[in-house]
C-alpha cells in the first residue's frame, strides 16, 4: 500500500517527499533555476541535464567544489555530442525523441487530433485531453477563499491564488522580471529572443509564427475564403474562422487568471498583460510604457504635436 495519495490524480506514493515532488507536475512549481539563463525546472536532475547544454565542447559543465577538478566524461573521450539532437525547424527547440518532436510540432501547426467526446474541444496532446475530461466528471470542487471562484483542480486554484497574494515565482533570467505563471514567463522571453520567423517573400522577420503567417497572406492578394453569412472574403482560412466568430459569438480563448473570454487570441494576450503588468511598447521620447501599440501611438502625438483628426 502507498499511503501518500495525490489529491489531484489519486496516484499513491511510499513517502511524502515523493508525493511532494510528483505534485509539481500539477502545480507547475519549478524551484530549480539555471544560473546561466534563468530557466526553471521541477526537478534537480532536469536542471543538471539542462546545464550540460551550456557547456562548450572541450569545457566541462561543472567542477568539484572540494578539489576543483572536473568529473571524467561518460563514455568515449572526445567532444560532447548534443544532448537533444532533434531540433524543431520552427523555433529551434531540441528533443531527444522523434515522438516528442512530433508532439511539439503540433503546437506550431495548430493540429488538435484529440477531441473531447463531451464538448468537442480539441487538444494537441492526449494528456491534455485526459486532464480536460476530468473537469467534466469532477465539477469544480476547489474554491478560492478570497473571491469565490471555483476550479476543477487544486493546482489551478493554487495558480489563481497567486493573483491575490502577488506571488511571482517565475523570474526572467535576461531582465529579472517576475511572473505568476511559467507560461507567462515563456511568452515574455520571446521578446528577448527577437524576431525568428522570416517571410519567404520579402524577408521581413517576426517574433511570432502567427504574425508571419498573417503577413504572408497579404503578399499574394488572393482571397479564396468567403464567409457564408456576409460574403466577406479572406486570404487565409484562419482569418475566416476568426471573422465567423463575430456571427456565432464564440469566444474560445479564456483568461486563466480571471475567466474572461475572447474571440481572438491576440486580444487575450493583450488582456493578460493587465494581470502581468507587462508594458512592452515604450515611448522613445519619455520612456513611458504601454500595454498596446495603439496606446503608444496616441501618446506620442503629445510629443510630436500631430493632430490627425480635424
Amino acid at each position: 500500500e502507498k499511503p501518500y495519495k495525490c489529491r489531484d490524480c489519486g496516484k499513491g506514493f511510499n513517502g511524502n517527499a515523493h508525493l511532494e515532488r510528483h505534485r509539481r507536475i500539477h502545480t507547475g512549481e519549478k524551484p530549480y533555476a539555471c544560473p546561466e539563463c534563468g530557466k526553471s525546472f521541477s526537478w534537480s536532475s532536469h536542471l543538471d541535464r539542462h546545464r550540460r547544454t551550456h557547456a562548450v565542447a572541450g569545457e566541462p559543465a561543472c567542477r568539484c567544489a572540494d578539489c576543483g577538478r572536473c568529473p571524467a566524461p561518460r563514455g568515449a573521450e572526445g567532444s560532447k555530442t548534443p544532448e537533444k539532437p532533434l531540433q524543431c525547424g520552427e523555433c529551434g527547440k531540441g528533443f531527444t525523441k522523434s515522438a516528442a518532436l512530433a508532439k511539439h510540432r503540433r503546437a506550431h501547426a495548430g493540429e488538435k487530433p484529440y477531441k473531447c467526446g463531451e464538448c468537442g474541444k480539441g487538444f494537441g496532446l492526449n494528456a491534455a485531453l485526459l486532464q480536460h475530461q476530468r473537469s467534466h466528471a469532477a465539477g469544480k470542487p476547489y474554491q478560492c477563499s478570497d473571491c469565490g471562484k471555483s476550479f476543477a483542480w487544486s493546482s489551478h486554484l493554487d495558480r489563481h491564488r497567486r493573483i491575490h497574494m502577488g506571488e511571482k515565482p517565475y523570474r526572467c533570467g535576461d531582465c529579472g522580471k517576475s511572473f505568476s505563471q511559467s507560461s507567462h514567463l515563456e511568452r515574455h522571453q520571446r521578446v528577448h529572443a527577437g524576431a525568428t520567423h522570416k517571410c519567404s517573400e520579402c524577408g521581413k522577420s517576426f517574433t511570432y509564427r502567427a504574425e508571419n503567417v498573417k503577413h504572408q497572406g497579404t503578399q499574394t492578394g488572393e482571397k479564396p475564403y468567403t464567409c457564408p453569412e456576409c460574403g466577406k472574403s479572406f486570404g487565409q482560412n484562419s482569418a475566416l474562422v476568426k471573422h465567423r466568430r463575430m456571427h456565432t459569438g464564440e469566444k474560445p480563448y479564456k483568461c486563466g487568471d480571471c475567466g474572461k473570454s475572447f474571440s481572438v487570441r491576440s486580444n487575450l494576450i493583450k488582456h493578460q498583460r493587465t494581470h502581468l503588468g507587462e508594458k512592452p511598447y515604450k515611448c522613445p521620447d519619455c520612456g513611458k510604457g504601454f500595454i498596446q501599440k495603439s496606446d503608444l501611438t496616441k501618446h506620442r502625438r503629445m510629443h510630436t504635436g500631430e493632430k490627425p483628426y480635424k
